[in-house]
This record gives structure tokens, C-alpha cells and sequence, in this order.
């Protein structure tokens, strides 16, 4: 019978990992978001598409830019149901439509918006 080296020690693993929200008290801060008419909701936690969907919007409105595509992704549709049945809740809105399949097609949404 044969003895084995013993193996050497693992590396590092790296980095330390980013705190964690709870480990910063909840909340990792304000985020700024480029308010161009193009709002993609991947970035986002599907908790905070209404409030983050109906502040975009006013502030587009705010803005003058009238046409607003919103990116949901097509994932299950989930998304997609949420932000297209809160967009005719809101007063700032005058239509929206699914997009165009070069737009994104149904993992995205496309909302006119009414002028001050």
C-alpha cells in the first residue's frame, strides 16, 4: 500500500462578498434611473415594479417624454400582467400596447403618456 501526499491547502476564495441588505439595515439606497423612456425592469425585485412603474411614469410625464417602453422580459408573463393591468390605473396614462417584436415583442410594453 501506497502512501498519499497530503493535498495542499485550498486557495483564498476571493473577494468577500457584497453586505447583504439586512446587513446594511434594509436598504442598499436610492438608485438613479435615467428617466429616457426606456425602463427595464430586470434590474429590479418584482416587490418594487408598481411604486418604481408608477414613478417612472410621472416622471417621464414631468419631463415631456411621452412614449415610454417598459421591459417586463417574457419569463413567464408574470411581470408583463402586473405592470399591464396597473398602467390603466394611472391618470398620466393614455394607452399602451405591447411592443413590436424589434421593440422586444411581449417582454415589453409600450405607454403613451398624456401631456401636461
Amino acid at each position: 500500500m501506497s502512501r498519499r501526499k497530503p493535498l495542499p491547502p485550498l486557495p483564498p476564495e476571493g473577494p468577500e462578498p457584497p453586505p447583504t441588505p439586512d446587513e446594511l439595515g434594509g436598504e442598499l439606497g436610492a438608485v438613479e434611473i435615467p428617466v429616457d423612456g426606456n425602463l427595464d425592469l430586470h434590474l429590479f425585485q418584482p416587490r418594487d415594479v408598481k411604486d418604481l412603474v408608477t414613478e417612472y411614469v410621472w416622471a417621464c410625464r414631468q419631463k415631456g417624454v411621452l412614449d415610454v417602453r417598459i421591459i417586463h422580459g417574457k419569463g413567464t408573463g408574470a411581470l408583463r400582467r402586473t405592470v399591464q393591468s396597473l398602467l390603466p390605473t394611472l391618470p398620466e396614462v393614455e394607452s399602451f400596447r405591447t411592443a413590436s417584436e424589434a421593440d422586444g415583442g411581449w417582454g415589453a410594453t409600450w405607454v403613451r403618456l398624456k401631456p401636461l
